[in-house]
């Protein structure tokens, strides 16, 4: 019991950098609070003192803010950071390692009996404000964003943001250098296809850049064979883009990564 204590303490440490030391973490963070009443009441709970567990769940919701169901299950070094309005319902089945920000809640869809809760597998980040809602998994590694609405199952190491929630794929390596190297040559530096801080917008924007992309490799091949045949078609040059007239949208870009974020700050 006292390791599992421990290893609680040391997780605030590796995920807050506001942290200070070991008294404040123990007498001034209430989610750390409502998990160890939780741990409690899950054990009251699966010894068949219902009332009693959630007696103490109440009063844990009551000191903390934070609801958790004393039958949802916990594993260990859970955070959750800052922690007022944390929802998690009975059937929730919760992974080693998960933090979760302040407003998300794990909820259910169904009034029928059996697993209407989420279940979210080890490493999983879950932003300020989300709502996972079902009987799904979010996979080892996932992040959802701030404020999304999950209804559907996250494979392990994706992104979900957005209402209802998405699916954000990486592009590789080489798609991303293709796609810097267009948004340089146009102008226009896309500030939202950061991986840290995928966005659907950022996602249709450098599709649009792919296409583009690919639109100007074709010109360049047809430019050199009708040089070839002697034409000077090509000769001309294009009109410049004024980096100015993109400014707009590139701090548009900015604001829709920032509120995609799976993180809160102070």
């Amino acid at each position: 019991m006292f390791k599992g204590m421990k290893d609680d303490i040391q997780s605030v440490f590796r995920r807050d950098p506001a942290a200070r030391n070991t008294w404040e973490v123990l007498t001034c963070y209430p989610g750390l609070h409502a998990i160890w009443l939780h741990r409690i009441a899950h054990a009251l709970w699966l010894r068949g003192w219902k009332w009693l567990a959630r007696m103490v769940s109440n009063l844990g919701r009551l000191l903390t803010g934070i609801e958790i169901h004393p039958g949802a299950k916990v594993g260990q070094r859970f955070f959750i950071d800052h922690g007022m309005g944390v929802v998690i319902g009975e059937t929730a089945e919760i992974g080693n390692d998960v933090t979760l920000y302040q407003g998300v809640t794990l909820g259910g869809t169904s009034w029928n009996k059996g697993k209407r809760h989420p279940t979210l597998e080890d490493g999983v980040v879950v932003g300020a404000g989300a709502k996972v809602l079902g009987p799904f998994t979010v996979g080892a590694g996932a992040k959802i964003g701030s404020n999304a609405v999950v209804t559907k199952e996250v494979p392990a190491g994706a992104t979900a943001v957005g209402i209802p929630g998405r699916i954000i794929a990486k592009a590789t390596d080489e798609q991303a250098a293709r796609r810097q190297a267009m948004a340089e040559k146009i102008g226009f530096d896309a500030y939202g296809m950061s991986q840290d801080m995928p966005d659907p917008v950022a996602q249709a924007i450098g599709q649009l850049l792919d296409h583009m992309q690919a639109v100007d490799d074709r010109l360049q091949g047809m430019c050199k064979a009708l040089t070839a045949l002697g034409s000077d078609y090509c000769a001309k040059a294009l009109p410049e883009l004024n980096p100015e007239s993109f400014a707009g949208v590139a701090d548009v870009s900015v604001a829709e990564s920032e509120a995609a974020a799976p993180t809160s700050k102070d």
